[in-house]
């Protein structure tokens, strides 16, 4: 019987952290320093790359995007490595207006991946501006 209750307890406290971890619409901007961070997991939940979702973590610092994070996705390693190598640094030192107009290509051989890492960026800068 307590080995039972224990283990009840023990999945009751691991669904409640996970559910308090996951990201709301509250959760969308924080702050980390003196940086706002815009987290795109519920901004861009119906953006699919080839296998599905590719949230982001976009870092602005005094207007300028300071570095873009990819999140845990399940796109394909490899093919998502050339993604984050090719295109996360490419909106870097960019204000929020430039970046978000900039014109970025896909990378090939990833291009479903590319494109939904470009749309997770335009919907958080676009939230960024609007919500800022």
């Amino acid at each position: 019987m307590r080995k039972k209750l224990f283990l009840t307890s023990t999945v009751c406290a691991a669904a409640l952290i996970l559910m308090s971890a996951m990201p709301g619409d509250k959760g969308v901007i924080s702050k980390v320093g003196a940086s706002t961070v815009v987290n795109t997991t519920t901004l861009a939940k119906d953006v699919e790359g080839y296998v599905g979702t590719t949230p982001l973590k976009i870092y602005i610092k005094k207007g300028k995007v300071e570095k873009i994070e990819a999140l845990p996705n399940q796109e394909t390693p490899k093919y998502f490595a050339k993604v984050k190598k090719a295109l996360l640094t490419k909106w870097n030192g960019m204000t929020v207006k430039a970046a978000r107009s900039a014109k970025v290509d896909a990378v090939t051989g990833a291009t479903y991946s590319s494109k939904a890492v470009i749309e997770n960026v335009h919907r958080g800068l676009d939230y960024y501006q609007k919500h800022k």
